[in-house]
């Protein structure tokens, strides 16, 4: 009885390994990724955001997301079906989980700058991408050094770090001509519409409130979202504010939010325009008594959030909204098929592009999953 009650324990313990590691090695198509650890027939050296020096063996194959716009940015580099473990946020992305309908059944090792280790482990990775925070965190890196996890960390706080990132992605993955096109495309948006927004007198010039995410939350003079708003000619009118300041995010009070009185108001977050627009709080405000206050779209990530991909395109919209007379000349729907087709394969129906540039219902709600 003993030894029959060994060898059971035994079989089952096999299995539960067995199990864990299919579970992060099921492709798109079906297949499942082999168990032996590949040899690596190369090896590339990339400096991440922290300028750590990251030595990689290639190919990589299986590429592990702790930063949500790094999922993005593989997916709009061809490379989604190798991604096996992700962050939550992008279980959420309609367009993304449309694309790759695996990225919904991942595994989640990564919370809230915390990694599970063991559950990574089963994923196999070849790579890691993760934030500062993470890897500022000793205790976290540790765990990835312990088992020789090359990692890679990923932030940008401009328009010309987030492009690096974008290239430092492209590379490590293999997708370098993707990454080209793609920056082209971007540096050519801010170009030219620099070329217009440059000789808007200051005096003309529109003041948009920001809200991120959360009604109150807005932006800092550092951040990603006040660099490509400058590029519009918008006055942005927290970056010199003194914001109450929670990790990574930044906060301002009504009363703040009424001396500004901006012309307008923008909303990366569903539903936060019609909170704004029905909240007796809000309601003295120039813009929403003028009923200027606008969802930003959102499509695989919300257009000009702080880790958003779609940056041009949020030049874009953001310039015409505020600008429609020296923008007339740019097509939104237009601008928005094309985007999606060249850079995302994806041919979108005309409704497709209305659900996209009206902003709602592109995300799950957080608690649904």
């Amino acid at each position: 009885m003993k030894y029959f009650n060994t060898k059971v324990s035994a079989i089952i313990t096999v299995l539960i390994i067995v199990l864990m590691l299919q579970g992060c090695s099921s492709d798109t198509m079906g297949k499942t990724a082999e168990v032996v650890p590949k040899e690596p027939t190369d090896y590339i050296k990339v400096v991440d955001y922290l300028n750590r020096e990251v030595i990689i063996p290639i190919p990589v194959e299986r590429i592990a997301c702790g930063y949500a716009f790094t999922g993005h940015a593989v997916a709009m580099m061809g490379r989604g079906s190798d991604i096996v473990a992700v962050v939550g946020g992008l279980q959420r992305d309609k367009v993304l989980t449309a694309m790759y309908p695996h990225i919904q059944e991942l595994p989640v090792p990564f919370s809230s700058g915390a990694i599970n280790i063991e559950e990574l482990l089963a994923c196999r990775p070849d790579v890691v991408f993760i934030k500062t925070d993470t890897a500022l965190n000793e205790g976290e890196v540790a765990k990835l050094d312990k088992f020789n996890i090359p990692y890679v960390v990923i932030d940008f706080y401009s328009m010309e770090e987030q492009m690096n990132t974008i290239a430092t992605i492209g590379k490590v993955i293999g997708a370098e001509s993707e990454a080209a096109e793609y920056l082209q495309y971007y540096r050519r948006v801010v170009d030219e519409t620099k070329e217009i927004t440059n000789q808007i007198p200051v005096e003309e010039r529109i003041s948009l409130y920001h809200s991120v995410n959360e009604a109150v939350r807005t932006d800092t003079k550092n951040s990603l979202p006040a660099d490509w708003i400058a590029v519009t000619g918008g006055i942005n009118v927290s970056i010199d504010a003194d914001l109450r300041i929670s990790g990574d995010k930044s906060f301002a009070t009504i009363e703040q939010i009424y001396l500004w009185d901006s012309d307008i108001i923008i909303a990366n977050e569903a539903g936060i325009p019609e909170h704004i627009l029905s909240n007796p709080q809000w309601a003295s405000l120039r813009a929403v008594k003028e009923n200027r206050v606008y969802q930003i779209p959102n499509g695989i990530s919300r257009w000009g959030h702080p880790g958003s991909l779609e940056t041009p395109l949020a030049i874009l919209w953001t310039s015409k909204l505020l600008y429609p007379e020296d923008f007339q000349h740019i097509d939104m729907e237009k601008e928005t098929g094309e985007y999606y087709k060249r850079f995302l394969g994806l041919e979108l129906s005309n409704d497709e592009i209305s659900d996209i540039l009206e902003g709602k219902g592109m995300r799950e709600p957080k608690n649904s999953r």
